[in-house]
């Protein structure tokens, strides 16, 4: 893709952005900009994503620093386009043991005047079966971006059954750690009831080692070697909790941490308080969590050296909050809501202010 295709492109979406789709339902355009990329699939898979930075993390050599986060593909249908934008990786999901549909609509919303997202979605997708079978359909050829797959808790399982949830990870996890580079715990979301409890580490210490002998078990044949394994946490956690999250991965080996997951919090937005309540609950991303998102891997920095991979997201829109990101200890950065106000033309502007 020529550097003035992308610029023209750019302009192109803003104009589309400011004109169509900031009028049109949020989830309305996902849809429609989800349905182009499986349309234009075939081509933008054969474009591998731009070496600009290369990194090793996990055993693992990302051609640049910078992925897609989880809840743009969290079905496996669009991942391997991805690299063409300039993604280096790509997070799918969360993807949970049973197929569910999530909250009602509607359930995303945008805030323009903070380039922010709220949205309760509530782990929509198609359940593991049916992603692991596209994925061993889709991974043959070995293309696309690294895969990193999140998995997340039914919402039909109650948190306080710690058997029940740990063997509704066991599923996802069993049927999806063959076909991921990297396996992502997400026990940070707030639109599953009781998820976040799971952080807890006396409940959390437990479901990891639990999927971590699972995902051992269904690789050992494949791979030879295990598949990292991350846990990712809230930005909403106090310090000494994200300190004793810090402390457990490190006990329990992890490979690493994503921090952080959307916020629950509503302070500080230049968008009026009316428009923001409507919205209702859910969880908040972009640039008003950039400071907080920040602090917390400083704070997981500080406390693991250089024993464990981090990954950081939230509140990246440019290539000089990635900066601050790396410069605060990530070893990745990862963006989603930038992305959606940015268009097809932000990864690459970023992976050329990182050069």
């Amino acid at each position: 893709m020529a550097r003035r295709e992308r610029r023209l492109m750019g302009r192109v979406y803003d104009r589309v952005f400011d004109g169509v789709l900031v009028r049109m339902d949020a989830e309305e355009a996902h849809h429609r900009a989800f349905s182009a990329l499986r349309a234009a699939g075939p081509l933008l898979t054969r474009v591998p994503p731009p070496a600009t930075d290369p990194v090793t993390a996990m055993g693992l050599r990302f051609p640049n620093r910078l992925g897609l986060a989880p809840g743009f593909d969290k079905t496996a249908q669009v991942y391997d386009r991805m690299g063409a934008f300039g993604f280096g990786h790509v997070e799918i999901g969360t993807v949970t043991a049973l197929a569910q549909p999530g909250n009602p609509l509607p359930r995303l919303f945008r805030l323009p005047q903070d380039r922010a997202i709220v949205n309760r979605m509530g782990f929509n997708n198609d359940g593991a079966v049916a992603v692991a079978a596209r994925l061993a359909q889709r991974r043959r050829d070995g293309r696309g971006p690294v895969l990193g797959v999140n998995i997340g808790k039914s919402k039909v399982v109650p948190d306080d059954d710690q058997a029940g949830v740990e063997a509704d990870y066991e599923t996802s996890t069993r049927l999806l750690a063959p076909h991921a580079d990297y396996l992502v715990v997400n026990v940070s979301s707030p639109n599953t009831p009781g998820l976040r409890n799971l952080q807890a580490v006396e409940k959390l210490a437990p479901l990891l080692e639990h999927v971590r002998r699972v995902a051992d078990a269904a690789t050992a044949q494949r791979r030879g070697t295990p598949v990292p394994l991350l846990v990712k946490i809230a930005p909403d956690l106090s310090d000494d909790d994200v300190l004793a999250v810090a402390d457990m991965a490190l006990a329990l080996g992890l490979s690493g941490i994503i921090a952080t997951n959307t916020t629950i919090a509503r302070e500080n937005l230049r968008t009026d308080a009316a428009t923001v309540e409507a919205c209702g609950a859910g969880g908040l991303s972009g640039a008003p969590l950039r400071e907080r998102a920040t602090e917390v891997v400083s704070l997981l920095r500080g406390r693991v050296g250089d024993r464990l991979t981090l990954i950081g997201v939230g509140g990246i829109g440019s290539a000089e909050d990635a900066r601050q990101r790396i410069a605060a200890g990530a070893d990745l950065v990862q963006a989603y809501s930038a992305l959606i106000y940015g268009g097809p033309s932000w990864p690459r502007q970023v992976l050329k202010g990182l050069r």
